[in-house]
């Protein structure tokens, strides 16, 4: 008897340790074979829950999306719709009977209908140009929908004469945005009648007005929302052109009334950001996110909640010290539930109109990304550096969390994850910050592995518990890495003091958490600390460019995607006027001149003596590509080992499967040169 049990102990060893050998490290395809969770609506009778996914195909570097419903107790999801054009902006009818969505199966974007089992699916609106978002009023008598609308001449409507002339004219700032030229034309928000799958004559309700709403270049349907009783709709927009468009935050949100098509403005009185309006159910309330700084996109979010009938509004954060966002009212319109960062995690909150007293709900090293009330239950959408967004139901009384759905199962069980890790160090002013470890799968203690710093961007942008398709911790620990990524001075969840200090300070404080954060994980017995790296995109692609001048020696390899470079030539070529104004200081040719530019980069070239690649997107407008010419070019005049890759087609980020694919290849080419060939 003895040997029989000695004999299966060893079976199931052999077959645990066969399943684990089994599984192999997460590689650039498989980032593209996850399905991208999205779009979380909970039914009028919150039993159900419809939702996105989306998937690639590599080798035709297509996506296409489709809705799927599942219980909102959890069970097996049910496909509602299959075709090759994809779906998005599912939104459930008030009565539950139908599903709206946008589809461009008949060649351009338009609203379709369908049964909630996915049956008799029917195209609804025939608008002109397609449409990019919609949503139902309560009471299901009038849809809103946004579309692009042309109220400028274009030089081939002025130049009717030279049709094959592809000329930009402008004579105002804000001629390019994100990764797009004005093309002379505004998104608005439209107003139609509705009935039962009819869709009457449509009115605009910003009819002539040169401004955007929702708010380009990623504002979506929540900056638009209907009044409980549907006779109202408020929208967010930034009325403001030119200059004033470039060096200003101050959006507001408009409340439009249906019967009188007339607009008022709700909150003039803030000068900072106005958006994201989101009624209580019994209509008394509108809360909306707002920050108090003019010109600060980084600024604390707060939660303004205002009393529709007396106008009375409050900051019902003042005493909360987290910036707050993804509203959603208890039934009873007794309960705020909200989503905020703390210590590089985002967790669900409650406010109570009551009390005013804010309780958090979740805990744990995850991210929630939107939330939705279920019965007597929240459901949302959460994910960590370990895994992508998969929804969640959650227990409000206690935090206990469910998973509910398991669309990357199947992934998961073809990969091993690395360990991640949480450590607080001492930075060199006497503060503590918190740095995120990841280990490589099969992690050995005994072995000495080279690192990676990684610069987070914004740069007030947590390293929370994201999980990136391109800078991908555990795609990074999957080629055997460790990873250091600290949570430096600037970024949001550990208080506005932290996260405003890096404002005219880019080389300042934060570059100093960022070296002590390399060098004390360094230290420990599994890294070899003459084997560091620093990689980073965006602000954390500035941060390389200053380390790379101001590091001594430190390390051995480095590589920057779309980073600023010279402050000077960047201050003159992006869009946003305001993010530069407020976190240089302003223009460089004040006087005195602001000390930022003292902390530019390719002030500190004549250090340059490591490694270094460049890669950035042609198409970066916040970040134009000259800046990452000018370090590639000056570290080849100065004869450092470097190396540039340019994505003609790509923006801030690499967005395409097979350049991502690509990058992530010259990525870990370039690292593994310096870092692991001795």
């Amino acid at each position: 008897m003895k040997l029989s049990i000695s004999i299966i102990y060893v079976f199931i060893i052999l077959m645990t340790h066969s399943i684990f050998a089994q599984k192999q490290a997460m590689t650039p395809e498989t980032l593209w074979e996850f399905g991208r969770v999205s779009g979380l609506e909970v039914s009028p009778d919150e039993k159900n829950v419809i939702f996105g996914v989306t998937y690639y195909n590599i080798e035709t570097g297509k996506s296409n999306r489709d809705i799927y419903l599942i219980a909102s107790e959890g069970g097996t999801p049910v496909n509602l719709t299959n075709t090759t054009t994809g779906e998005s902006n599912e939104k459930w009818r008030p009565d539950g009977k139908k599903i709206g969505y946008i589809s461009a199966q008949s060649g351009n974007n338009q609203l379709w209908e369908m049964n909630i089992d996915g049956t008799d699916q029917t195209q609804v609106s025939q608008i002109p140009g397609g449409i990019s978002g919609f949503n139902y009023s309560p009471d299901m008598k009038h849809i809103f929908f946004v579309k692009s609308v042309k109220l400028e001449n274009s030089p081939k409507d002025i130049h009717k004469d030279l049709p094959l002339s592809d000329a930009l004219i402008y004579d105002d700032l804000m001629y390019r945005h994100w990764d797009k030229w004005h093309n002379y034309s505004f998104s608005h928000v439209f107003i139609a009648p509705y009935s039962d799958g009819n869709v009457g004559r449509y009115i605009d309700l910003m009819d002539g007005e040169k401004f955007h709403s929702p708010l380009p270049p990623f504002g979506g349907i929540d900056q638009i929302s209907f009044t409980p009783d549907g006779k109202k709709i408020a929208y967010t927009s930034k009325k403001e052109t030119g200059i004033d468009a470039a060096i200003s935050t101050n959006s507001d949100i408009y409340l439009y009334d249906i019967e009188n098509q007339q607009s008022t403005n709700l909150t003039d009185f803030n000068p900072g950001y106005d958006k994201y309006p989101v009624f209580s159910p019994d209509g008394k309330y509108m809360a909306w996110v707002s920050m108090k700084t003019p010109g600060f996109e980084s600024d604390k979010e707060r939660i303004m909640i205002m009393d529709m009938e007396t106008g009375f509004y409050r900051d019902y954060t003042e005493n909360f010290d987290q910036s707050s966002g993804s509203f959603t009212w208890s039934g009873d319109s007794q309960t705020l539930y909200f989503i905020s960062g703390h210590n590089a995690t985002y967790q669900i909150y409650s406010l109570s109109m009551a009390t005013g007293e804010i309780k958090q709900i979740t805990d744990g090293w995850h991210n929630y990304n939107s939330i939705a009330v279920a019965q007597d239950k929240l459901v949302g959408e959460r994910m960590s550096m370990s895994a992508p967004v998969e929804i969640f139901s959650i227990n409000i009384s206690d935090g206990k969390q469910k998973q509910i759905t398991q669309v990357n199962a199947p992934v998961f069980e073809k990969i091993q994850m690395g360990r991640v890790e949480q450590k607080w160090i001492e930075t060199t002013d006497g503060k503590q910050m918190l740095v995120w470890v990841i280990v490589p799968p099969n992690f050995n203690p005994n072995k000495k592995y080279p690192a990676l710093l990684y610069c987070g961007g914004g740069p007030q942008s947590a390293v929370s518990q994201f999980f990136s398709y391109r800078w991908n911790f555990q795609m990074m620990a999957a080629n055997d890495y460790v990873i250091i990524a600290p949570n430096r001075r600037g970024l949001p969840t550990f208080g506005q003091e932290w996260n405003d200090q890096i404002s005219q300070d880019y080389g300042g404080q934060n570059m100093q958490d960022l070296l002590t954060a390399a060098r004390e994980v360094s230290k420990e017995s599994y890294i070899d600390e003459t084997r560091l790296g620093a990689v980073g995109a965006s602000y954390g692609g500035f941060s390389v460019f200053w380390l790379a001048g101001n590091h001594d020696g430190l390390f051995k390899a480095f590589i920057a995607h779309s980073g600023m470079f010279n402050f000077e030539s960047w201050y003159g070529t992006t869009e946003e006027l305001f993010f530069a104004n407020h976190d240089i200081g302003g223009p460089y040719w004040e006087q005195p001149r602001p000390h930022s530019y003292d902390f530019s980069a390719h002030r500190f070239v004549q250090n340059w003596d490591t490694p270094i690649m460049i890669t950035h997107g042609a198409l970066d407008y916040r970040v134009p590509l000259a800046e990452g010419m000018q370090a590639y070019n000056i570290a080849q005049m100065k004869g450092i080992p470097s190396k540039l890759v340019v994505f003609p087609n790509e923006n801030h980020w690499i967005l395409q499967p097979q350049n991502g694919i690509l990058w992530q290849r010259e990525f870990f080419k370039w690292l593994d040169q310096w870092l692991k060939t001795l």
